[in-house]
């Protein structure tokens, strides 16, 4: 089946059983997406012509309304027959190439109690090209996949950097906290996602952050400051308690050598043995109370989907563009099923 796209005019063809966007990603086509499961609504677009039928999908993502205006899940929609979409195309990511490849685990580092990092290493002479703030895929024995944020950023690449929240009932992150071993082999498929700073602006950037949702926000600010840029850039962490700003002191460091980062952490639940007298409540919450107008402004979110919900209402609120709010929504997935 043909999809075009407008008013790009490409065109791709569908294999059956394919979404729209798996199809668009095989082809080499880059459209907004980010959880690929229907919960975020990253990637809505407009049908022009055509009809689909959608596979389960969270309502929060795409409400009635907006389905009978004809916006449809790339990531759940499947065509029918030809197919018109408008959708826009993100021109930067176009010479990504998404490949799968091994790994090895190279070192293994519990930055909390419930927070592993990874350096995972490539074959000898392979790199992986990215833009900070994609993800890649764990490809699991039996099919399944994990997905990640690679939390350093491009150029220093000899290692990728994982984050990776121990679950419990976690199909692999049981795996990495109870089994896994240093030089265990893994493969993985990647670059994937559009969550990545836009850099054909000099607006300021606030970076909204909640728990492992770091890992691309730390990726991020690494490279805009390897690039000399003078950006204003504000970092806002979230987590329950101290122990959960498992890279404070890095966050810390950042904002006292370089006068263009600001720091604010902010403790949803702080425990009485944080002694905190920091910020408290949600993240965003804490946006909006600092910063009445956000019309010049981009802010790039990652954490859950409720997180980023959320965000959306507030920051509109103080005159956020709703195409100046970048984000990467993810769940944590559960599986009481040993590894392989």
């Amino acid at each position: 089946m043909k999809v075009r796209i407008e008013p790009s005019g490409h065109e791709f063809d569908v294999i059956a059983g394919e979404t729209l966007l798996e199809a668009a990603v095989r082809e080499g086509f880059h459209l907004p997406y980010s959880c690929r499961n229907g919960a975020c609504g990253t990637c809505k677009a407009r049908i022009l012509s055509g009809t689909v039928t959608h596979k389960p999908y969270e309502t929060k993502a795409l409400s009635a309304a907006e389905k009978a205006a004809g916006l449809v899940l790339l990531c759940r929609a499947q065509p029918e027959g030809p197919v018109v979409i408008e959708a826009r195309e993100i021109g930067v990511a176009k010479d990504i190439i998404i490949k799968t490849m091994p790994c090895r685990v190279a070192r293994m580092e519990k930055l909390a109690p419930d927070v592993m990092r990874l350096f995972l290493k490539l074959p000898q002479n392979e790199r992986l090209r990215y833009l900070a703030g994609q993800y890649i895929d764990i490809l699991l024995k039996d099919g399944r996949r994990r997905g990640f944020s690679i939390a350093n950023r491009p150029g220093a690449d000899e290692f990728l950097e994982l984050h990776i929240r121990h679950v419990p009932g976690g199909l692999f992150s049981g795996h990495v906290f109870t089994a896994m071993q240093e030089r265990a082999l893994l493969r993985f498929e990647g670059p994937l996602g559009t969550f990545f700073l836009r850099e054909d602006t000099d607006k300021p950037v606030i970076l909204m952050a909640a728990g492992t949702g770091f890992a691309p926000i730390k990726a991020i600010i690494e490279h805009s400051l390897s690039t000399d840029s003078r950006r204003e850039l504000h970092l806002y962490w979230g987590a329950r308690t101290r122990a959960d700003l498992y890279l404070h002191d890095l966050a810390l460091k950042w904002a006292a050598e370089h006068p263009q980062v600001r720091y604010t952490p902010v403790l949803s639940r702080p425990a009485s043995a944080d002694a905190w007298n920091g910020r408290t409540g949600y993240v965003q919450e804490a946006i909006v109370a600092d910063w009445p107008d956000l019309s010049g402004f981009e802010v790039y979110g990652s954490g859950p989907p409720r997180m980023i919900e959320a965000a959306k209402g507030a920051l509109a609120s103080r005159g956020l563009p709703a195409d100046a709010f970048y984000y990467d929504a993810f769940e944590y997935a559960q599986d009481p099923v040993p590894l392989p």
